[in-house]
C-alpha cells in the first residue's frame, strides 16, 4: 500500500520535471468555497549560480504568474470532493479562464486540498555509516530505517519529509550528504490523510485530461507562503481559515512538523447569519464581508444594517439589523473555531516551541477584529498574514484567501525533499510506536 503511493509520488516528481522542462504548469487550490487556478511560467530549470553549480535545491527555479482565475467551488464540502462531476466542471472553468489569460495550454497541474482528516507522525531512525562519508544511498538507508506506524486502512501518506539530520552528535543538519561521520540519524515528519480524498482529486484532474505533477496539503502550502522566513525558522503556527475548513500547521527550522484541521470555516459563520436573520446565504455573505465583526463597540447598537428583502412588499422588505446583533451571531461561531484550533495546538505541544508566533490567514481571516479575539483565545503573538509577493500575480489574487494558491506555487518551484526523492529499497515497512513531532524539537534544539 505504502509502496504504491511511494511509486506514484515518484512518478509525480517525474511529471514535475517534465513540466519544468516545458516551462509551464498550472496550480490548483481546490477549496470548499472557491477553486483558484494560477498558470506559472518557469524561466529555465536549475539556473547555474556564480560558481557554475546548481542551487541548493534540485530544480530550483524562478517563475512568474501569467494566468489567474477563480471560480465558486462546487461539489466540495469540508475541503473534500463530494460530487465529482460538479467539482470537475468547476476545475475546468477555473483552468480554462486562467489558460485564456495566459494564452497558453497547460498539461500539468499541481494541486492542494484541505480537510481529509490529516494526522501527523514523528518518525526517527539511526544507522551506522558503511563508509566515512554520507552518500545519497546512506540517506536512503536511514530514511528506510524509520519505522512507519500502522496508520490504518483507508489512509495514504501525503507528505513524508526529513526535517532534521544528525551526524554523530551534530544535530540540525538540513542536508548531510558529503559530510564525514560514523552514524547518521534522521527525524521525519509524516502526514497521512483519508485515501478517498486523494483519489477523488486525482480522478477529477485525470478527467480534465491533465497530468498530476504533485499534490500537497493546503495547511502546509499556506504556511509556506504566509509565514515569513524567521517564523518558519524559529517556530510558528499558520491558521488558514477557509470556507469549509480551518487548517493548522506548525513550522520549525523551515519545515512543517505538524498539521491538522478543524471542520469549520467562514461558510459556517455565513450560514449562522443566514439562519439567525432568515435571509438568503448570498445576502448573509455580503453582510458578513462588509459589516461583520467579532468585537463590539458602543456605537454598534445605533449602527443599523439594511438587510433588505425581495418579496416586492416594501413594508415587509425594509428590514434592518443592528451591528451589535450581527456581532452577537458571528462571535460565538468564530470563538468556537478558535477554541478548536487551540485544542489542536495544545495536542501538538505548541507551548513547548521556542517561539509561539501565530499567523492567521485564509479568506475567513478578514473578519474585522479577528486578530484581537484570536489573541485572547490562542495566545499573545498573533498577526494577520498575507501570502508572499510573487511575480506577475494580479492584484485580485494577493489577499489572504490566496495563501494556499501562492504557497503551492512556491512548493511547485522549490519542493522540499520528500522520502520518495531518495532511492529506497522498498521492502521493509515495520511498525513501531512513534513520537509526537514537537517533542524531538524540544530534545534536539
Amino acid at each position: 500500500m505504502m509502496t504504491d503511493l511511494y511509486q506514484s509520488q515518484r512518478a509525480m516528481r517525474q511529471m514535475r520535471r517534465q513540466a519544468m522542462q516545458r516551462g509551464v504548469v498550472a496550480i490548483l487550490d481546490v477549496g470548499s468555497s472557491k477553486i483558484a487556478c494560477l498558470v506559472l511560467r518557469f524561466d529555465g530549470t536549475g539556473r547555474l549560480t556564480e560558481d557554475n553549480t546548481i542551487g541548493s535545491m534540485a530544480g530550483q527555479t524562478g517563475f512568474r504568474v501569467i494566468g489567474a482565475a477563480t471560480t465558486r467551488s462546487r461539489g466540495v464540502r469540508f475541503g473534500e470532493v463530494t460530487a465529482m462531476q460538479e467539482t470537475e466542471r468547476a476545475i475546468r472553468t477555473a483552468l480554462q479562464a486562467a489558460q485564456k489569460m495566459a494564452d497558453i495550454r497547460v498539461d500539468h497541474v499541481i494541486a492542494s486540498f484541505s480537510g481529509a482528516n490529516p494526522r501527523s507522525y514523528g518518525l526517527d531512525a539511526q544507522v551506522d555509516l558503511e563508509g566515512q562519508v554520507v552518500t545519497e544511498a546512506e540517506v536512503g538507508r536511514v530514511l528506510n530505517a524509520c519505522d512507519v506506524p500502522d496508520y490504518g486502512a483507508g489512509r495514504e501518506v501525503l507528505h513524508a519529509q526529513p526535517v532534521n539530520f544528525a551526524l554523530d552528535n551534530r544535530s540540525g543538519l538540513i542536508d548531510p550528504r558529503g559530510q564525514m561521520g560514523q552514524s547518521l540519524a534522521v527525524d521525519m515528519h509524516m502526514l497521512t490523510v483519508d485515501a478517498t480524498a486523494i483519489q477523488n482529486i486525482v480522478r477529477c484532474i485525470k478527467r480534465c485530461d491533465l497530468e498530476l505533477a504533485g499534490i500537497a496539503n493546503s495547511a502546509y502550502v499556506s504556511g509556506v507562503s504566509a509565514l515569513v522566513e524567521d517564523e518558519q525558522e524559529l517556530g510558528a503556527a499558520c491558521i488558514d481559515m477557509g470556507g469549509g475548513t480551518t487548517s493548522v500547521s506548525i513550522f520549525m527550522k523551515k519545515h512543517m512538523i505538524y498539521a491538522d484541521c478543524v471542520r469549520m470555516g467562514g461558510d459556517h459563520v455565513t450560514s449562522d447569519i443566514s439562519m439567525g436573520l432568515g435571509i438568503p446565504a448570498s445576502v448573509a455573505e455580503r453582510i458578513k464581508t462588509f459589516n461583520g465583526g467579532v468585537h463590539a463597540t458602543g456605537a454598534d447598537d445605533r449602527d443599523l444594517i439594511d438587510i433588505g428583502g425581495d418579496t416586492g412588499d416594501w413594508e415587509h422588505d425594509r428590514r434592518t439589523v443592528s451591528r451589535a446583533e450581527l456581532i452577537g451571531i458571528m462571535r460565538p461561531r468564530v470563538e468556537e473555531i478558535l477554541e478548536e484550533v487551540r485544542v489542536r495546538l495544545d495536542a501538538a505541544g505548541f507551548e513547548h516551541m521556542p517561539s509561539q508566533q501565530i499567523v492567521l490567514t485564509g479568506g475567513g481571516s478578514q473578519i474585522m477584529g479577528l486578530d484581537g479575539l484570536a489573541t485572547r483565545i490562542l495566545g499573545q503573538r498573533v498577526r494577520l498574514g498575507r501570502p508572499l509577493r510573487v511575480h506577475g500575480l494580479p492584484q485580485s489574487a494577493t489577499g489572504p484567501g490566496f495563501s494556499s494558491a501562492v504557497g503551492l506555487s512556491l512548493f511547485a518551484a522549490h519542493p522540499q525533499d520528500e522520502w520518495w526523492d531518495f532511492e529506497i529499497p522498498v521492502d521493509t515497512y515495520a511498525a513501531r510506536p512513534f513520537k509526537r513531532a514537537v517533542r524531538w524539537f524540544r530534545d534536539n534544539w
